[in-house]
This record gives C-alpha cells, structure tokens and sequence, in this order.
C-alpha cells in the first residue's frame, strides 16, 4: 500500500461535540475534570495517559508517556525516576508540557508549564500505595541507562527481592514525583471540515483569560 492509500484510508470527520465560549467553565481544572471524567467513563484504557514533553540545555525536545497520578488547582502530578532522561532534562530546565489525547471523544488538551519536585511525603505516599512489584521495580531500576541484557535487568530485580524478602521495600532517593504546575491550557475539540474548537486559557495574575484559536 502507497502513503498516499494510507492517508485516504485515515481520514475521517469529527463530529462528536463542540466546544464553546459559553458552556466552557471558567476554570481549567474543572474543564480538564469534566473531560477527564468523560474519558474515564468512555471506554478509553487508560485515560489519565498523557505525552510529557521538555528539553534539555540544547533545546533539543524529547517526549514520552507518562501517567497522571493526581491533580488540583496547584497543578499535575506524575512520577518517574530523577536520574531519568526526563528528570536530567527537567533539572536544568523545568519548564515542561502534558498532552492528553482522547480519540473516542475526538478531544486533546494540551497543558504547558513548570515542574518542580514534591515533598518526599507525598512520594512516599504514593510510593507505598503500589504493588509490591511496581514498589520493586521502581527500587532497582536505573531508568534510562544503558542495560547489558534482558537478563540482567530481571537478575537485579530477584535480588533485591531477596534482599528485602518480606520486609519494607525502600523508595530510592532518586525516584518519586513531580507537580507541574500550569500557566497554559488548551481544550481542543475535533469538528466537521477540520473547522475544530481551540479554547486556551493563559493565567493573568489571579485568575484565568481565555480566548478563542483558529483550528
């Protein structure tokens, strides 16, 4: 099959919803709460999955998948390692973007600001809040790096299962969470003719300015 039988096949309309100046909450958090409750009870798998992007000193840009983890008006939290390529990126430039994109409802937000690390209270919190398994194999990984096998991978994780046996596992100092904390939102939804509905919001002080985007 030619790219360009690929294109006709995947064109499709959006005609699921709209979005506009009058029904839009004026605030964010409540919009992405609506939306984020429409996603969960849609059918998506994981509907709290969202691409993180930042960038390192170079500029140059790297994004991953990353999941939700809680959120209220002082910003989104997700977890990671600190020693991992989005943790180094993050340390030397915390400004940092999260799109959640859910297709069945033909919807994207897209989230831009800052991140900085929580309190090791609330890591510990959540840390401790996981299956034993994720506990441990958050403990022996070190994410990022180059690893010798498969093999190796799975040998460090059964010795430190051993090591611990039953007993507590310990939260690295190098993993845990980050809150970003937003100055930008964009709630996008799919319509006919590619004429698609973009509202964004640009906080101003104390409250929230929001504007209407050409698609």
């Amino acid at each position: 099959m030619s790219s360009k039988d690929i294109y006709k096949d995947t064109r499709k309309e959006y005609t699921k919803g709209q979005l506009d100046e009058v029904s839009i909450s004026a605030s964010p958090f409540e919009q992405f709460s609506q939306w984020l409750n429409d996603a969960a009870t849609s059918g998506h798998i994981e509907p709290t999955a969202c691409a993180l992007g930042t960038a390192g000193t170079d500029g140059s840009p790297s994004v991953r998948m990353v999941l939700l983890k809680s959120f209220n008006e002082s910003g989104f939290v997700f977890f990671t390692n600190y020693t991992s390529k989005k943790g180094r990126h993050l340390a030397t430039n915390p400004k940092a973007a999260l799109l959640f994109h859910w297709p069945i409802l033909e919807r994207q937000v897209r989230i831009e600001g800052r991140c900085e690390k929580i309190s090791a209270e609330e890591s510990d919190q959540y840390f401790y809040s996981r299956p034993r398994g994720a506990q441990l194999g958050a403990a022996v990984s070190l994410q990022s790096q180059q690893a010798q096998s498969r093999q190796t991978i799975e040998d460090s994780y059964k010795k430190l299962e051993q090591q611990v046996g039953e007993g507590r596992v310990p939260r690295p100092d190098t993993w845990g969470g980050y809150r970003l904390i937003p100055n930008e939102f964009e709630f996008w939804q799919g319509r006919e003719s590619r004429l698609h509905d973009r509202i964004r919001y640009i906080r101003a002080q104390s409250a929230w300015e929001r504007s209407r985007l050409w698609p």
